[in-house]
């Protein structure tokens, strides 16, 4: 059964998942343009860390920081390589747009990276299907040509 709570990016058992995001994005961005963030700044006031679980066993991340202008951006979404697949980063997703809705922002933002590098292909799809659309850089960001910026206007639901 899966459970997405809110979690301590630090916690041991969810340290392999941080561990494996950052050495994805390291790996796949160069390291001028990589906005991924370690423990300390997942922990960081504004940001609300969330921990897939499947039967108790972690398997994934995602966090949601507030910005200043109305909108949260989506920061650190991971699914473990073994888990992949299974849909868990839409689930991961899903539980971030109605977690943010709830809460009345305005918009959920997103950066990634840009369609060169091939590594984020299945993320920007996964974003496109879920209705986000591109767009100009988002709040804290430059125009960078290794990132792709994404948003998706939320409706409150009714």
């Amino acid at each position: 059964m899966i459970d997405i709570r809110e979690a301590d990016p630090g916690a041991e058992d969810l340290r392999p998942i941080i561990e494996a995001h950052l050495a994805h994005s390291w790996d796949a961005t160069p390291q001028t343009s990589n906005h991924t963030l370690d423990v300390d700044a997942l922990r960081e006031p504004g940001i609300r860390f969330f921990a897939l679980y499947d039967e108790g066993q972690p398997l994934g991340c995602g966090a949601l920081k507030t910005l200043p202008d109305g909108t949260a951006e989506v920061k650190s979404v991971h699914i473990l390589a073994t888990a992949r697949g299974r849909g868990l980063a839409r689930v991961m997703m899903t539980h971030l747009t109605d977690m943010a809705r709830a809460e009345g922002v305005l918009a959920l933002v997103l950066e990634t990276g840009a369609a060169h590098l091939t590594e984020y292909d299945a993320a920007r799809k996964l974003y496109e299907t879920l209705g986000y659309s591109y767009c100009e850089p988002i709040y804290g960001y430059d125009h960078d040509p290794n990132s792709a910026f994404m948003r998706l206007a939320l409706e409150p639901r009714s």
